[in-house]
């Protein structure tokens, strides 16, 4: 089973981070007047939106007119060890203008996906001119609402400085908290592969998403620390204490649609933690959609194609043509 099946093309490049831009497809007309960039979680590869066919977010958004682009990260290297938070969010800030600069819109929609929608809702608090509308799929804003993550780094035993005093979080260090929340995942995976030993399909696809989720990246360690300590065990973010290249980010300042993605069975991001952006935003436009599933079966289980997909196409159409961008992409 093929993954990443969208013709795609690289059309900027900052760093290791990547600038794609996927292929309109043939007969499909553009639908929206400005375009999209996804911006995914900086620890997970950007392809489990695009994961195979039938179970692809861009898929499904080329399918519907939208044209569509997305931040790869890239993989830190030891180097990057000193890569700060700001520097993250600066250089999403940059994409943010290749995007309208290679669409030649004045205006995008955002939509980020986990770490990728805190990031995105950060962005736009910022920089509210720039952004049309704003989706935020399975991403925390209130931290405190985070459940067992909050609990694991706690301050009172949870040091993030000393964690990254080595250099960048290993994927290893990551997926070890994230088992440590569910010690029985692998062996809940195992079983599912015995039950679906007769079905070829079903344990293709299985297969893939194995494939992606072990295909992590390095956390660059100054980030790492920033993040921890201010988004988690300060929950600045959404006491308006969190600040970003010297300014502070005020989620009132978000004035554009928005919507935010929950999932029923998340233990990553619980809705309450995700929804905390409409409460906190100055948008008049406001939705929440939840979609049956966990953190990341939501978004590419046998679910999402009958429950994620078509609504946020049909979210992101509306938000997205309310008038003509200044020139023709």
């Amino acid at each position: 089973m093929k993954t990443q099946p969208t013709p795609r093309d690289v059309v900027f490049s900052d760093g290791c981070a990547e600038l794609l831009r996927f292929r309109p497809k043939a007969g499909v007309e553009r639908s929206a007047s400005f375009p999209l960039l996804l911006v995914p979680s900086i620890i997970n590869r950007w392809y489990v939106l695009d994961l195979h066919a039938g179970s692809s977010v861009v898929e499904a958004l080329v399918d519907a007119g939208i044209d569509t682009y997305c931040l790869e990260w890239g993989v830190a290297e030891d180097e990057d060890r000193y890569f700060e938070w700001d520097d993250l969010l600066a250089r999403l800030a940059r994409f943010v203008r290749a995007t309208k600069r290679h669409s030649g819109s004045r205006q995008l929609g955002l939509l980020g996906y986990c770490m990728g929608g805190t990031l995105a809702a950060i962005h736009t608090a910022l920089d509210p001119a720039s952004v049309a509308a704003l989706v935020n799929l399975a991403g925390p804003i209130d931290f405190s609402k985070c459940g067992t993550l909050a609990e694991m780094v706690d301050p009172r035993w949870f040091d993030p400085e000393a964690i990254a005093s080595a250099g960048n979080i290993a994927p290893q260090q990551m997926q070890s908290g994230f088992i440590a929340m569910r010690p029985t995942t692998n062996l809940a995976k195992m079983l599912r592969w015995v039950d679906r030993m007769h079905d070829r399909d079903a344990l293709e696809r299985t297969a893939v998403l194995e494939s992606w989720a072990t295909d992590n990246v390095p956390f660059p360690a100054a980030a790492y620390v920033t993040y921890i300590k201010s988004l988690y065990q300060e929950n600045a973010l959404v006491r308006g204490e969190h600040y970003v290249g010297g300014r502070r980010v005020d989620l009132g300042s978000i004035t554009c649609p928005v919507l935010t993605v929950t999932t029923s069975r998340d233990t990553i991001c619980p809705p309450p933690a995700a929804t905390a952006l409409n409460e906190r935003s100055g948008s008049t436009d406001t939705t929440v959609v939840e979609i049956p599933g966990g953190h990341v079966g939501a978004v590419v289980g046998s679910k999402a194609s009958a429950k994620l997909y078509p609504a946020l196409c049909e979210w992101l159409n509306a938000r997205l043509s309310s008038e003509p961008a200044t020139t023709a992409a």
